[in-house]
């Protein structure tokens, strides 16, 4: 695992929208924004199963690419390369109500839906960029 820089690492701990790529099945690129969070070195989203970048994730978790970028600065930005390393159900409401409350500040995540599954994505970074 290669490690976030410390200078680019605040940015990470914003409440910025983190600009999710991953792979379709046809080889094209699907970028999403989402929320998301660093711990102990790896980039943490939560999304519901199902989704297309859940299935790209989980048939093609090798490839993936998260970048975010300062909004107080739009010319720096940190571009993270990496892997899956943890796909799971069993904390996804537990995350997304943590990063409802970076996001919202709220505790409780207000756009729950009893028909979806949450599920948590760990990214392990292999190349990071713009620090």
């Amino acid at each position: 695992m290669v490690e976030i820089n410390g200078s680019v690492k605040d940015l990470l701990d914003q409440p910025v929208l983190y600009n999710l790529a991953t792979v379709n099945p046809n080889g094209s690129i699907q970028v999403n924004p989402v929320w998301g969070d660093i711990e102990d070195g790896r980039i943490v989203i939560n999304t519901a199963v199902g989704r297309q970048k859940h299935k790209n994730l989980v048939e093609r978790g090798d490839r993936i690419t998260v970048m975010v970028q300062d909004p107080s600065d739009t010319q720096r930005y940190i571009e993270i390369r990496g892997k899956v390393s943890e796909l799971t159900e069993a904390n996804g409401d537990e995350v997304i109500d943590r990063l409802a409350k970076k996001y919202l500040g709220v505790d409780t995540y207000p756009y729950r839906s009893a028909e979806e599954t949450r599920v948590t994505i760990v990214i392990e970074p292999t190349k990071v960029f713009g620090e």
